[in-house]
């Protein structure tokens, strides 16, 4: 796995798993971080003709397969935050998501760390992407 900075291959593509999505996760997530009527009501008329996960809670659902698919193997120190983040389709209850993670451009950040792309992608189970992340990850220098 990714130990230090000059182990990361740009290019390399990581399978991180899949994470079925539940209605009752959905309604919980929504009620305590983001209580907007589309993330808690069934509505036909509504923007999303019915509930809809909040893209946060997409991006944390994402966050645990990055965590289980690579992040508990590879020995990163951290992130400054992100470059981009787009959620290009609602999730709903009942999806099976996936994510894939691939390595990306490298910059030297400071005399004890490099600077990782990490572009991320969610899909769901029709093959449409929800989520699309650049993410910013530090990694120790081996030199």
């Amino acid at each position: 796995m990714h130990d230090s900075y000059e182990a990361v291959i740009p290019g390399e593509t990581i399978e991180l798993g899949s994470y079925e999505v539940t209605r009752e996760e959905i309604l919980s997530f929504a009620e305590t971080y983001d209580p907007q009527a589309f993330h808690l009501e069934d509505d036909p008329d509504g923007p999303f003709s019915g509930v809809v996960a909040s893209g946060w809670h997409t991006a944390a659902m994402t966050m645990r397969l990055i965590v289980d698919g690579y992040l508990r193997d590879a020995r990163t120190v951290g992130s400054p935050g992100l470059e981009g983040l787009r959620w290009r389709e609602p999730v709903r209850p009942g999806d099976t998501l996936t994510a894939t993670l691939t390595l990306g451009e490298k910059e030297h950040w400071d005399e004890n760390r490099g600077l990782v792309h990490h572009d991320i992608e969610t899909h769901n189970q029709h093959g449409e992407c929800v989520l699309w992340v650049d993410a910013l990850v530090l990694y120790p220098r081996a030199d």
